[in-house]
């Protein structure tokens, strides 16, 4: 069981102007689509996410919302990176949060809810937040800092560390900050044709889908010499399935509330 973990990078000027100030006026799509050619099929996901963000109310937790909605709609216009069970919103170590800037800093008071977690709280739901400066601030700290290095690699074992560092890099080549979600794309490791994104699935990076299938085909094999059985045995008949829970040590607020986004996001994207 794992998270399929993205990270998004992404300005605070960004945020705001592909994101906010389009609820604030919806007619401004049609000029920012033209600008960065966005094709028609992309555009109207465009449209469908901020109708989404749009209905977001006070008592909606804002990662599970603005934020997922921010990492949906970063993927329309560039490049975004995939982890599958990697993120800092793990890491129980403080050192980290001197990196991250809370929604709460940059985020108009119009906008914010009155629950915000500022890391995940479960799945469909964004993480934590490095802005522009602190992006670079983390890439030397990894090389200089022990403490720091050994945090990182820890979260990002398996060499899942070289996928996240190449998505600090390209942020910091662009000024970008860079924000963290979860299941914004969800690889299908043994059929990566068959994978889903709530944004562009073809601005993913390629790198991490294709270690997550490395990573899983090495289990299937572990377990057909553990096993004593003919290579290739156990591959054509795995069947994959999603199991969301909520990440551990973090306590969400109950509700018996029905979400009103569910069935938006059921038909748009054809989910269970």
């Amino acid at each position: 069981m794992g998270y399929d973990i993205s990270y998004h990078p992404i300005s605070e000027q960004q945020i705001e102007t592909w994101y906010f100030e389009l609820l604030r006026n919806p007619e401004k799509i049609e000029a920012i689509s033209a600008r960065h050619q966005l094709e028609d099929f992309y555009k109207t996901k465009y449209q469908d996410t901020l109708n989404a963000g749009r209905e977001t109310d006070k008592n909606d937790y804002f990662d599970k919302t603005h934020g997922f909605f921010i990492a949906v709609v970063q993927g329309f216009f560039e490049q975004y990176f995939y982890v599958r069970g990697g993120a800092l919103s793990f890491s129980q170590n403080e050192l980290l949060t001197n990196y991250y800037k809370r929604w709460e800093d940059f985020v108009q008071q119009e906008f914010l809810t009155n629950n915000i977690g500022n890391k995940l709280v479960e799945n469909y739901c964004s993480g934590v937040f490095i802005p522009a400066e602190k992006v670079a601030q983390l890439i030397d700290d990894y090389q200089q800092n022990p403490a720091i290095k050994a945090e990182l690699d820890t979260l990002f074992s398996d060499n899942r560390i070289s996928i996240f560092l190449r998505a600090l890099q390209f942020a910091k080549e662009r000024g970008l900050g860079l924000l963290e979600a979860t299941e914004v794309v969800e690889p299908q490791p043994f059929d990566l044709n068959e994978s889903k994104s709530y944004s562009n699935l073809f601005n993913c990076d390629k790198e991490g889908p294709l270690l997550y299938r490395k990573a899983a085909l090495q289990q299937i094999q572990e377990i057909e010499q553990r096993n004593g059985l003919p290579e290739n045995e156990i591959l054509p008949n795995v069947k994959t399935e999603t199991i969301h829970v909520d990440p551990q040590n973090f306590e969400t607020i109950p509700t018996s509330r029905p979400s009103k986004k569910k069935s938006f996001w059921n038909r748009l994207f054809g989910k269970d």
